[in-house]
């Protein structure tokens, strides 16, 4: 039962979309994502493709790292496995894609597990360090494995349904946008179980978690399982994108991108990785953008984008961490309290 916006039991208090505004902004979204493709250049369906497998890496890395306060900088090592994972059973298996994601994932949330196993001793620094060991192991693993192809990589080919080669953007979208679209839901509706409210717990105070009961080991490693599963599938989502899987293609500047997304976005809630992973790609174009504008004036501006876009980079995460540390997350709900009490003040 509901009276205006007071919730009064426990099925309203938990609902995902708990008023009628929300409720009509997710159809109005999801119409335009089915309409999209059909308007969009394949240059637009290429950077929205982008933007999907980058939501779905931010938002498990915000489950371990937002959600349980695990600091984390293997995420996209742990993309690598599932890429590569795909990438061998789709040339030496040939089966389906939709298992090939699927087994990418569980291998990647094993891995996933044996990087955790130090979180119960360590943590924040030390933690992070620890996770990038596992990206120098994981690394040079796929750099010398033949069944990985070395230096070289692997040259994948395309996924197909019911015959069809999902080659171009404007197919692999429909792949791609969907697979994430459940992702996230997952994700939201993790954090109305008992096992996501245990990761919050752990976030805010393991110790106290401890003595309620909450067996911290278990729930870490399943954290960093969930998270590893998430990676796991959004790198082999990378590698049906792309079809190209070499070591050089999940640099640890990738790990700090997605931790750069959930510190833009706002750590610790699920809106706050989508806007943050959106956020963080679509911030190269703007560059490369502004690059081609300088060009005439100054012929080298395209040579300057790489180290730019990183110095833009450390600057974002250093800019949102001292004036808005919950992220542009906080800003949309900043946003929405103003619309909602006008004409009244917050």
């Amino acid at each position: 039962m509901r009276i205006g916006t007071l919730k009064t039991d426990y099925a309203a208090d938990e609902a995902l979309f708990d008023t009628r505004l929300q409720k009509l902004l997710i159809l109005l979204a999801c119409a335009a994502a089915v309409l999209f493709p059909f308007v969009a250049s394949p240059y637009w369906l290429f950077l929205a493709c982008l933007c999907a497998i980058n939501v779905a890496s931010a938002t498990g890395l915000n489950i371990l790292t937002g959600y349980t306060g695990l600091v984390s900088l293997g995420q996209a090592a742990f993309m690598s496995v599932g890429a590569y994972t795909v990438a061998v059973l789709e040339i030496h298996v040939g089966t389906p894609f939709l298992l090939n994601l699927l087994v990418g994932g569980l291998l990647t949330a094993l891995v996933g597990i044996g990087v955790g196993i130090p979180s119960l001793r360590v943590k924040g620094l030390y933690l992070a360090i620890a996770t990038i060991a596992a990206s120098v192991v994981l690394h040079f693993v796929f750099a010398h494995w033949p069944l990985t192809g070395g230096m070289q990589g692997l040259s994948m080919p395309p996924a197909r349904l019911f015959g069809l080669a999902l080659d171009q953007p404007f197919q692999l979208y429909w792949l791609v946008l969907p697979v994430t679209a459940l992702m996230v839901l997952g994700a939201a509706n993790l954090f109305r179980t008992r096992v996501g409210r245990a990761f919050i717990a752990i976030r805010d105070r393991d110790i106290s978690a401890e003595v309620l009961g909450i067996p911290l080991l278990r729930y870490k490693l399943m954290s960093f399982a969930v998270s590893s599963f998430y990676a796991g599938l959004a790198g082999g989502l990378w590698a049906y994108f792309f079809r190209v899987v070499t070591p050089e293609s999940f640099p640890l500047v990738n790990s700090i991108f997605y931790l750069a997304a959930i510190i833009v976005g706002g750590m610790g809630t699920i809106l706050g990785g989508i806007l943050g992973a959106v956020f963080m790609t679509m911030v190269p174009e703007l560059l490369k953008f502004v690059a081609g504008l300088v060009t005439p004036f100054y012929p080298d501006a395209l040579a300057l984008l790489a180290p730019v876009r990183t110095i833009v980079f450390g600057a974002l995460i250093v800019g949102f961490l001292i004036f808005e540390p919950h992220g542009l997350a906080e800003i949309w709900r900043r946003i929405r309290r103003f619309f909602h009490l006008w004409p009244f003040r917050t």
